[in-house]
């Protein structure tokens, strides 16, 4: 960064230089002046009335002295009191004299002036003391510098040279007056660089005589700026950005181009192209393209495309600035956790920052926190390379108040672990922006925090989806078109968390007319969501046949379906089809719930209780049947009839549902 100092002390022998040119040149114009008057004067004739024609014929009314050359310079010399010492100068004076004698466009001046301003000017009677006096506070003789002049005059010479800039953008850019002026508004420090070096140009012969003004033109069109500006605009950089890729060169503005042209070659696109170079760092201008290359090679040769390059560099370009160790040691350190070179690739490419944004000190401590949740390296690893985006959250910030949170939700260390594996966005996501809204519309629905922390246990997806295009959508469909009654809301989300990820127009709607085309009711409907949740996420092209073998080979009733939804949950071919067999077999029925809602050692049990309640039964009724055939009399017999009527009654009145 060039600093004003520099340029003071620069710029203060040049002032110094020009003050005594100014003094020196006053005094010559003084002696010729004084020449002129002399010699004119004892060239005029000794009658001037004789030799002046229109004066004798007014009766000399005319001047008898005719103005000549310098006629009025000459006159001030031979008038002119002997100088007495001058009073101080005020500072408003100094800086007057300043803005005079240091301004970029001067008043005309006429041979033979010993003004420095114009004779039209106002103030044409003072003349200008030298300007090396405006720089002392001191008596003469005393060589002290009024620092606070000093400090006036080069900000005078800055605003001449950011006007000598701006023209040159305007004329030789064709640039417009606004753009220009806002460029040169912010290069501060490449206007110091153009007058330090024009400052320093006044030391070589062929520039010993040339003014400010014309070194620095110079300067400008060497550095070959307004070219660079304009290309840099063409490819859709900002002027602001311009301007700080110009201060941070240094003066060294054809690095600009050849690192902007090794950037495209990487496949950066354009308006990429001045982010990179800016966000890079201040040493990417001192590296060359060797240097560069060889980076890119390194990380071609563990798993990052060539073809990635350009998306890993624009979102990333630090990379650019690291020293060969660094960039082995981060490599090393995702390698060394059992991830390939495969994944370490698409980690990169996917979240770029992962490698080169952290120093190596937070990328460790971020891994023994994550290891705090019993992961181990290769776990770990597999995680990194699924969400390396967790690499870039903060630990204070983000993750505490977190974790912190769902232990206040019931939610256990082991929970923890599942979210983490499950869907480690969520430890990115912000907390109180969207899952503490997300919290509250659960506890308004009426699920308590504990029933919360098991569904974000259950689902994590849960804490990604949108309250507003998502959540809160499904949960006015299930209230009102689903038949779920206000009582029961709170339990189908608590028990079925999975619904609220589910499309309404292609998964809910659908399976909803289904089951009404069945002859189900609305209420009921909604009842057997609230017994059984996930009856709308299932496949209707799973629920379709066993629907058919309920309905036409089980013989079932409708009112079987709505008792016990969960009869869609079971496999058909694995459960439902070989235990109706057995049924069948052994001659038993059972209600849905008894005949699926256990284990095959359950069953059997069932079946063989069954077998015997029947054989008993059978036993009973058939002993019953042969004493009353042993009676002969009418009265017997209308006493073994009567007895028969009431046995068989019995009989189809004893229950088949077991």
């Amino acid at each position: 960064m060039l600093t004003c100092h520099s340029s003071i002390a620069s710029l203060h022998l040049q002032l110094r230089h020009h003050t005594l040119h100014v003094s020196s040149t006053t005094t010559t114009l003084h002696i010729c002046s004084a020449v002129n008057s002399n010699y004119h004067h004892h060239q005029q004739p000794q009658n001037p009335e004789n030799d002046n024609p229109l004066a004798a014929a007014s009766g000399g009314a005319l001047d008898p002295n005719p103005r000549k050359h310098n006629y009025k310079s000459a006159t001030i010399l031979q008038t002119q009191k002997p100088q007495e010492p001058q009073a101080p100068l005020s500072p408003q004076e100094k800086a007057k004299i300043l803005e005079l004698a240091l301004v970029r466009k001067r008043t005309p001046q006429f041979p033979g002036s010993i003004f420095v301003q114009s004779p039209g000017d106002a103030d044409v009677t003072s003349s200008l003391p030298p300007l090396n006096t405006l720089f002392r506070d001191k008596p003469d003789g005393e060589d002290d510098v009024d620092e606070d002049m000093l400090l006036r005059a080069v900000e005078i010479r800055r605003k001449v040279t950011a006007e000598i800039l701006k023209e040159a953008l305007m004329k030789n850019g064709k640039f417009g007056i606004t753009y220009a002026t806002n460029l040169v508004r912010c290069l501060p420090d490449f206007i110091d660089y153009i007058m330090i070096e024009a400052a320093a140009m006044k030391r070589m012969p062929e520039f010993s005589d040339s003014s400010f003004n014309f070194r620095a033109r110079t300067v400008i069109e060497d550095s070959d700026v307004v070219r660079l500006v304009r290309w840099l605009k063409h490819l859709a950089i900002s002027y602001t950005r311009i301007a700080k890729l110009i201060c941070k060169t240094k003066g060294n503005l054809e690095s600009i181009r050849r690192l902007a042209d090794w950037l495209r070659d990487i496949h950066v696109k354009g308006e990429f192209v001045g982010t990179v170079l800016l966000r890079a760092g201040d040493n990417i201008f001192e590296r060359s393209n060797e240097e560069l290359d060889e980076i890119v090679d390194y990380l071609e040769s563990k798993g990052v495309r060539r073809e990635w390059m350009g998306y890993v560099i624009s979102r990333c370009a630090p990379l650019l600035c690291f020293t060969m160790e660094e960039l082995k040691t981060r490599v090393s350190f995702y390698l060394d956790m059992g991830m390939d070179y495969k994944d370490f690739g698409t980690m990169v490419y996917d979240c770029p920052k992962a490698l080169g944004f952290l120093s190596l000190e937070e990328m460790r401590e971020k891994v023994n926190y994550l290891k705090n949740f019993d992961l181990n390296d290769k776990e770990l690893g597999k995680l990194l390379a699924f969400k390396p985006h967790l690499m870039c959250c903060s630990i204070e910030e983000r993750w505490k108040p977190l974790i912190k949170y769902f232990y206040y939700l019931g939610i256990p260390k082991r929970g923890m672990r599942k979210i983490l594996l499950v869907k480690p966005m969520i430890f990115c996501i912000d907390l109180e922006s969207n899952i503490v809204k997300k919290v509250k519309f659960f506890q308004d629905l009426g699920v308590r925090d504990e029933g919360i922390g098991n569904m974000i246990a259950k689902f994590p997806p849960l804490l990604t989806y949108s309250l507003e295009k998502k959540i809160r959508p499904v949960v006015i469909f299930l209230m009102t078109r689903a038949g779920v009654s206000q009582k029961n809301i709170a339990k189908v989300i608590a028990m079925g968390p999975e619904l609220l990820g589910c499309s309404i127009s292609q998964k809910l709607e659908v399976h909803m007319k289904y089951y009404l085309s069945l002859g189900i009711r609305g209420w009921q409907l909604g009842e057997m969501i609230a017994d059984f949740p996930m009856l709308l996420r299932y496949n209707l092209d799973v629920i379709r046949p066993k629907y058919i073998y309920l309905r036409r080979t089980m013989v079932r009733p409708l009112l079987d379906i709505i008792e016990f939804p969960r009869f869609f949950s079971y496999s058909l071919e694995g459960r439902i089809i070989p235990r109706y067999k057995i049924m069948v077999e052994n001659r038993v029925t059972f209600k849905l719930q008894s005949m699926l809602a256990c284990s095959d050692e359950q069953f059997e049990s069932k079946v063989e209780d069954a077998v015997k309640r029947r054989l008993n039964f059978e036993s009973r009724a058939r002993e019953s049947s042969l004493s009353d055939s042993q009676k002969p009399d009418d009265e017997a017999l209308g006493i073994s009839q009567s007895s028969e009527s009431s046995q068989s009654e019995s009989a189809i009145s004893a229950p088949h549902y077991l």
